[in-house]
């Protein structure tokens, strides 16, 4: 039987099971060796990491081919104004080129857990919260499209990728779902 762990990555934790250093990795959280992950997501980033047993699974969340898409909510510095949201939704030049286009919307502030550390805040410059949803899986890319689009972040949570999101999951806790195999097709034919 194929599972899939929901972990809610805390912020500072290193999406590995190796040990490294001081830090935190997710040996810390989760012991089953036969699990691997799908996707990443970085140290300074938190929320929603899938983990498998399954290969083929594993594949269809991972790979571009595939396209899931994983939503995220972006706490950024400054106010979003229309061209911003458009060039977000049309596809932003980067230094590795242009992305795909991107679901975008700006939310009221969500109710999360506090950070800790909690984000850096400036008493003369407003943060806004979106919503962003991408299908590709660039080193860093969410960050960097805001960025290029002079919104840089401050706060980013994963909260869905493809069917399967947070849920009521807190930071550093998971929840375990088991798929059925499905039986295999006998081959017709000589």
């Amino acid at each position: 039987m194929a599972k899939i762990i929901l972990f809610n990555k805390p912020y500072d934790v290193l999406t590995q099971f190796r040990p490294e250093a001081n830090r935190l990795t997710l040996a810390d959280f989760i012991d089953d060796p036969s699990l691997r992950v799908a996707g990443r997501l970085d140290r300074d980033s938190e929320g929603l990491l899938l983990l498998t047993n399954d290969g083929h699974l594993n594949a269809q969340l991972t790979q571009p081919r595939h396209k899931a898409p994983k939503t995220y909510w972006v706490q950024v510095e400054g106010t979003p104004h229309a061209d911003a949201l458009q060039r977000l939704q049309d596809g932003v030049l980067l230094n590795d080129g242009l992305t795909l286009p991107a679901q975008v919307e700006v939310l009221e502030q969500p109710t999360l857990w506090e950070r800790n550390p909690p984000i850096r805040t400036r008493l003369t410059i407003p943060t806004c919260w979106l919503s962003l949803t991408i299908t590709e899986g660039r080193n860093r890319q969410v960050r960097r499209m805001t960025a290029a689009v002079g919104l840089p972040t401050l706060r980013l949570v994963r909260v869905k990728i493809g069917e399967y999101t947070l849920d009521n999951v807190l930071p550093g806790q998971w929840r375990r779902i088991d798929i059925p195999d499905k039986p295999l097709k006998p081959k017709i034919g000589r």
